[in-house]
């Protein structure tokens, strides 16, 4: 790793003394101890306070609409011939903030291993209170790290972090991608097992810490169950059989095995039943520079043109603006909503923008209040719905894609309204009509109800879970996507993977044990099919 000397407690204090915009953060951790005592619960909060999580401006602008974005197609992007080179700089930014408490994210590694040797310090009595912070602190490690493996595949992990648990300078080794991921599946159960079996109450000082599900013991364990899940389903095409079984055994035992899933409701309450990250209450930037410095408040071509527009998508006046043209002074909207073709060159979209539909601003341009989207039950029922329909009833399968879909539209509704807008909910036989559509219903071979899935799903993704769009985009090999081939050398499509970035590979010794595969057409492991 890195050479980097950082003292986490030190760093922690001097963010919580002069950091006068994050006021609310700054009341999670009153701890006047905090500058000479190690405190889990306020590495813990810290560890939830990331930029990483949240919609922030350098997130998105620099890595989910560069990179993710652009290679899954849910980004509109500027059609210039090293669009699908990845920016070493930007993308050597995301690898730091994943293990080093600095910059724009919470340093999710360094955290977790100071909570770690910090427990592992305290009598038998201590870590029993203290116990909850670590199992909770897992469940967040785990979801960052698989994120990490989604994007470069084998990373430093077992190995990192030795300054903040050893207080020695080491380069971590490079785990395989797949034991990391079994690490973790296995972690995440018995995190879960952990909150399901606990018989007592959060307690008042978990609860303040726990700015992410405010102590919900009961949603920790959801969230450590989902995220099991998704990564199950994800290594599925690669190891069917382990996939299969422990999936079928979590959605056979709802009881034994909760899961964010909204309660199977079509109309469920996001707010209360999604993982979701909330801004903070004095937070005055919004993301409207992100979008704009570049081409990325465009509507993308495929999402609108063919998957939303053919199926008259509820959703679209949520997600998208019509756009339009000044004339004469006065604001002239476009007569329909329509994405510019994504052959346009950079000249022509340049030109002709103005004729075509945008992101919505109060959605997502304008939006104080947008959270980040850790996980959501839309998603959860999509996962359930393949798993269904690969390995159970294909009729259980058509109920949780219906509520799957109809709780993306709920979603999104929900975020617009959280940004002022003034749309108003589908009503009931709206709703009904779009899911009887030909485009959206449930209907035809096992083939085609699983690519109706993988479709909508990567429809509910969309530009905040960029990430995940372009993981399961190459898991499923779905939507059927077309990208315009490029003139760079070596950069003609986008990559099934990120290289490394220069400031891991210029400082750790032990790259050159992956440093044959160290490609961007390396495919992920469980990218297979």
């Amino acid at each position: 790793m890195k050479k980097i000397f950082i003292n986490i407690s030190l760093l922690l204090s001097l963010v919580i003394t002069f950091s006068s915009c994050k006021k609310k953060l700054a009341d999670e951790f009153n701890n006047p101890e905090l500058s000479t005592k190690p405190s889990i619960p306020n590495f813990f909060t810290a560890m939830l306070n990331n930029d990483r999580v949240r919609p922030a401006y350098w997130n998105l602008r620099t890595y989910l609409l560069l990179q993710p974005g652009v290679y899954s197609q849910t980004a509109a992007f500027d059609n210039a011939s090293g669009v699908y080179q990845q920016n070493d700089g930007y993308t050597g930014n995301y690898w730091t903030d994943f293990y080093y408490a600095s910059g724009n994210g919470s340093g999710v590694m360094a955290l977790y291993r100071s909570i770690e040797k910090t427990y592992n310090g305290l009598s038998a009595a201590d870590q029993a209170t203290q116990k909850v912070f670590l199992e909770a602190a897992k469940v967040v490690l785990y979801d960052q790290t698989s994120k990490m493996v989604d994007a470069w595949g084998d990373i430093p992990f077992s190995q990192a972090g030795n300054l903040e648990t050893n207080s020695a300078i080491k380069d971590a080794a490079f785990d395989d991608a797949k034991s990391i991921y079994t690490t973790c599946i296995s972690g995440l159960d018995e995190a879960a097992t952990f909150f399901g079996a606990s018989t007592t109450a959060s307690t008042a000082g978990f609860k303040k810490q726990d700015i992410l599900l405010q102590g919900s013991l009961d949603m920790w364990r959801r969230y450590a169950n989902s995220i099991r899940l998704r990564m199950l389903m994800r290594m599925s095409f690669l190891d069917e059989a382990t996939a299969k079984t422990a999936v079928n055994a979590m959605l056979s035992n709802t009881a034994a095995y909760p899961l964010i899933d909204g309660g199977s409701v079509a109309n469920y309450s996001p707010a209360s039943s999604d993982v979701l990250l909330q801004p903070l209450t004095t937070n005055q930037n919004t993301l409207l520079n992100a979008f704009t410095e570049g081409s990325s408040f465009y509507a993308p071509d495929y999402m609108l043109n063919t998957a939303m527009l053919p199926a008259n998508d509820p959703r679209i006046p949520v997600v998208f603006d019509k756009f339009g043209k000044t004339v004469n002074g006065v604001f002239v909207p476009n007569a329909t909503y329509k994405a510019m073709p994504i052959t346009f060159t950079s000249d022509q979209q340049s030109n002709n923008y103005t004729s075509y539909s945008t992101i919505d601003s109060a959605t997502f341009l304008n939006n104080l209040k947008l959270p980040g989207v850790v996980i959501t039950a839309s998603e959860v029922n999509f996962l359930k719905a393949e798993a269904l329909e690969r390995w159970g009833s294909s009729s259980a399968a058509e109920t949780a894609y219906n509520t799957a879909v109809s709780q993306s539209v709920a979603f999104y509704y929900y975020l617009n309204n959280l940004g002022g807008g003034k749309v108003a909910a589908p009503d009931a036989p709206t709703l009904a009509a779009f899911l009887n559509n030909t485009n959206v219903a449930y209907a035809g071979t096992t083939d085609q109800k699983l690519a109706k899935i993988w479709l909508q799903k990567w429809v509910h993704f969309g530009v905040l879970q960029s990430d995940e769009a372009w993981s399961e985009y190459r898991r499923t090999k779905f939507p059927q996507l077309t990208f315009v081939t490029q003139t760079q050398n070596g950069y003609q499509l986008p990559p099934t993977r990120l290289v490394y970035p220069s400031i891991e590979t210029a400082y750790n010794s032990h790259y050159s044990a992956v440093q044959a595969k160290d490609t961007r057409t390396t495919k992920i492991f469980w990218d297979v099919k």
